[in-house]
């Protein structure tokens, strides 16, 4: 969960409140756009791109997702997690069960 920061009203302190884009996920056009931007944008960070996956699992419901592909909701949390290094096997097999394709084009 990501935190966005207010700018503060004159004699106000500043508050922030908890920011999940997870929440914004609601279409299979929405999630597959969100990957998209993030395969676009920062190809090479892989631990951003298991992270979006992990908040389009989120939105879709991580136990639904987990049984999809075949593995423990656990695990699941864990490889998407920012800590987490899924395999590439993983990775696939996550993105099937979200109903998203990851595309190759020429560089």
């Amino acid at each position: 969960m990501r935190k966005t920061t207010i700018k503060p009203v004159k004699g106000k302190p500043t508050k922030t409140i908890p920011y999940d884009v997870a929440e914004q996920l609601r279409t299979p056009k929405e999630m597959a756009a969100y990957l998209d931007a993030w395969l676009e944008e920062a190809p090479e960070d892989a631990s951003g791109i298991a992270r979006a996956l992990g908040d389009i699992a989120r939105a879709k419901g991580m136990t639904q997702v987990a049984k999809d592909a075949g593995l423990s909701r656990e695990s699941l949390y864990r490889a998407l997690s920012t800590e987490g290094n899924p395999s590439f096997a993983t990775v696939l097999k996550v993105a099937r069960a979200l109903g998203v394709k990851l595309h190759a084009a020429a560089a």
